[in-house]
């Protein structure tokens, strides 16, 4: 039987190629070899987004790309967070196994209590629960649906460690019950250059929208930050975030083509952007049209989330029936 693995994505902005190259692709790549299940994490969002129409637009958005971008929902389980309710009983039943000392630890909790301290303030100041027990839900979402991988970055490696520290605590006192998932991670997760040649990132708002107007995607190439060298001049690929972010799109020829006239000379950056727009542009039109579709006609997300829920929930609720159970409460 194939693995089960876990995909979970926050609703906190519209996706950009950034996010498809180096999250999106790879993790629908794991269709082919696991029992793939993805999720819409809106009660982790909450941390951050507390607008309610944005907080529902970014939903939409986030469940459009992914339809569009290619998980079809009829192969894999593919569901809304809000709609599980047996993972926020979890989350409960698990913050009473879980050492406050641990999540003292958490590096997002730890790091905002760091920054308090060297401001001279009190180090909990701006700090809410949800931060502090973002680990517990996250390890509900795992537990709740027995995963065996979590694919995550070096980054998000705690909080898979967490995890396994809360369900092993839970085991020991309650019998094994839940499921020790391990860490899937992506050593080689792309980092694509924004407009700015940093990484593409909402926060630095260097950004290439993913499914944007040709319109729109045609204007953000052109502000793609290049150096003052003249057409006939000769010019460096390896440091040009404009040649890496079309490494990514056109073929390995291609490519290799424009590598030898970025040194001989004679090719001039508004070429570059132009092609650049039309291989992006061609690349994401199947998707786009998919996107525009779904965010024009709401009740097919719907549709889908709903279907996924009755999925998720089939698997959840036996899980949870055990717990309570073994806790004594069933």
């Amino acid at each position: 039987m194939k693995k089960i693995s876990l995909t979970g994505i926050k609703p906190t902005g519209k996706p950009h190629i950034g996010n498809y190259l180096g999250a999106i692709k790879p993790a629908l790549e794991l269709t082919k070899t696991h029992d793939a299940r993805y999720f819409i994490a809106d009660y982790h969002a909450l941390t951050s987004v507390r607008d309610k129409k944005l907080m529902k637009e970014q939903i939409y958005g986030l469940a459009a790309t992914w339809l569009a971008s290619g998980l079809d929902p009829e192969k894999v389980i593919f569901y809304r967070q809000s709609d599980i309710p047996e993972v926020f009983e979890l989350t409960w039943i698990l913050s009473c196994m879980t050492p406050k000392g641990l999540l003292n630890r958490a590096h997002a909790y730890k790091a905002s209590v760091d920054t308090n301290t060297e401001s001279g303030i009190d180090p909990d100041s701006g700090i809410d629960c949800g931060l502090f027990n973002y680990p517990i839900l996250m390890a509900a979402d795992i537990l709740a649906f027995s995963c065996h991988v979590v694919p995550v970055g070096q980054d998000q490696k705690q909080h898979l460690e967490i995890t396994r520290d809360i369900a092993q605590s839970f085991n020991q006192t309650f019998g094994k019950i839940l499921t020790l998932p391990e860490p899937m991670i992506q050593e080689e997760v792309k980092t694509i250059p924004g407009i700015d040649g940093r990484k593409m990132s909402k926060s630095y708002k260097n950004e290439i929208p993913l499914y944007a107007s040709p319109k729109q995607l045609k204007k953000r190439i052109n502000q793609i930050v290049t150096d003052s060298r003249e057409v006939s001049e000769s010019k460096d690929p390896d440091n040009c975030n404009l040649f890496s972010i079309y490494s990514y799109f056109a073929a390995n020829e291609a490519v290799a083509e424009k590598r030898k006239r970025y040194l001989a000379g004679g090719l001039g950056y508004g070429e570059m952007k132009s092609e650049l727009f039309e291989l992006i542009d061609t690349f994401v039109s199947e998707g786009r049209a998919r996107y525009d579709e779904l965010m024009a006609d709401r009740q097919q997300i719907d549709q889908v989330l709903a279907d996924g829920a009755v999925k998720a929930r089939a698997i959840a609720t036996p899980l949870l029936t055990r717990v309570r159970e073994a806790i004594g409460m069933q």
